[in-house]
């Protein structure tokens, strides 16, 4: 850059300038610029979580059992709800924002010359914050895929894959078994590979990939255990985990169905670790009542915050609806990014709400913004209650004036616009 960056918003303008274009997958610029840096992730003892949906609820577990642990755990994690540093949490404390002004004020002539991505970037930005700080062990969460997602220069001591559904069919493929080959790309020689997935077709997919990278052991949660008697509440999730001839009894904070096999996979790749980072059983249970992730089954007051973006989140987010029983009506302010399948969303959620209030959000990229005149005729064709608001900000006081319970969904935009104006600290 021409100038020199001085403050925290140069230098977020510096690096949302890199989102432009289209995804760049590939490993070649991630491991230029981290060379430049020293090679920080190389000292790094991490456990990396894939999937496509659940592991910002893996990656959350995993950090607070750590931390019960004694251990000084950093998280990363994307995108952000509210301000940038979210992405990166040590003990669950955001890096403070003058090491990125100079982060970005030292590298900006290397990542222009590599020509690196928005993402790559921060993840090596990521990687030395963590080196820096001395932690225990990191949690890191993939941003696309697996195979060649800038995080997977690690050589983790875990790596868990949480499921696979469709999405980022762009990048990705536009199966689940092209896509579970894509995710299954983190699993590395001699590493312990966790397979989440719970349908038997993609299940055995990864376990088969797993194997042919040399991963070792390759664990298949749901093949090994089982969920019974589970109960969902609007205060947590509580469930039996049986493996084998043991039997535990497993209570999570995180809301829904899908947070018991999140837990689960959780659990299994705590197993895996070193003996002196794995966890004993009561450590596990202290840190679980720990665990909190905003924008996921997020309740405050009549607002539930969800960052459900596609189909299956979606269908997964009507479900934990239909059990929570919160009072009606449902009013949801809905909003989703133009490269997304609203509708598939909203016929999930269409039986479980009492209207839509369609809305655009202020930070959503205008190149992703979705057309909410076809959104509208769409829910209109479909004798769905629906509503056009194309002010944030109205909608938002519509959608909390009209409902006993207010639904905040659509997008990790939508969500985090709403708690910046409601001030609901994303902070866990």
């Amino acid at each position: 850059m021409a100038r020199t960056l001085k403050t925290y918003h140069d230098a977020l303008d510096f690096l949302y300038a890199r989102t432009t274009g289209k995804w760049k997958l590939g490993l070649e610029r991630v491991e230029a610029l981290l060379s430049a840096l020293g090679d920080p992730h190389a000292s790094l003892r991490a456990l990396h979580v894939a999937g496509t949906n659940g592991k910002g609820s893996v990656c959350a577990t995993l950090d607070a059992v750590l931390q019960a642990r004694g251990l000084r755990v950093a998280r990363y994690t994307s995108p952000h709800l509210v301000d940038f540093p979210e992405r990166f949490l040590v003990n669950d404390t955001p890096v403070a924002s003058d090491r990125i002004v100079d982060w970005v004020t030292r590298w900006t002539p290397e990542v222009e010359r590599l020509g690196a991505t928005f993402f790559e970037a921060t993840t090596a930005m990521a990687f030395q914050f963590f080196a820096e700080d001395g932690v225990d062990v990191a949690v890191i969460e993939t941003g696309l895929g697996g195979r060649l997602d800038a995080t997977n220069v690690l050589r983790p001591l875990v790596a868990g894959v949480t499921n696979i559904q469709i999405d980022h069919v762009e990048y990705l493929g536009a199966t689940r078994e092209e896509i579970a080959v894509e995710k299954a790309g983190i699993f590395k020689r001699g590493v312990p590979a966790i397979v989440g997935e719970p349908e038997v077709g993609i299940r055995a997919l990864l376990v088969s990939h797993a194997v042919a990278h040399g991963a070792s052991p390759v664990r298949s949660v749901f093949a090994e255990s089982s969920i019974e008697s589970l109960t969902v509440s609007a205060t947590g999730t509580e469930f039996t985990l049986r493996r084998d001839n043991t039997v535990r009894r497993v209570r999570t904070p995180l809301v829904g169905r899908h947070q018991a096999h999140n837990a689960a996979v959780a659990l299994t790749m705590l197993e895996e670790l070193p003996d002196d980072l794995r966890p004993d059983a009561a450590t596990v249970d202290e840190g679980l009542s720990r665990v909190a992730l905003p924008g996921r089954f997020h309740k405050v007051g009549k607002h539930v915050f969800d960052v459900a973006h596609n189909p299956d989140g979606s269908r997964v987010l009507a479900r934990t609806l239909d059990e929570t029983r919160l009072p009606r009506p449902v009013v949801a302010l809905f909003s989703v990014l133009s490269d997304k399948d609203w509708a598939a969303m909203m016929a999930a959620l269409a039986p479980h709400v009492d209207r839509f209030i369609l809305t655009n959000t202020p930070t959503s990229p205008p190149s992703r913004t979705w057309d909410i005149t076809a959104v509208m005729a769409h829910a209109r064709a479909n004798g769905w209650t629906a509503e056009v608001v194309r002010d944030f900000d109205r909608a938002l006081a519509r959608a909390t004036e009209e409902g006993e319970t207010v639904l905040v969904t659509g997008s990790f935009h939508t969500v985090g616009d709403a708690m910046v104006r409601l001030g609901v600290l994303p902070a866990p």
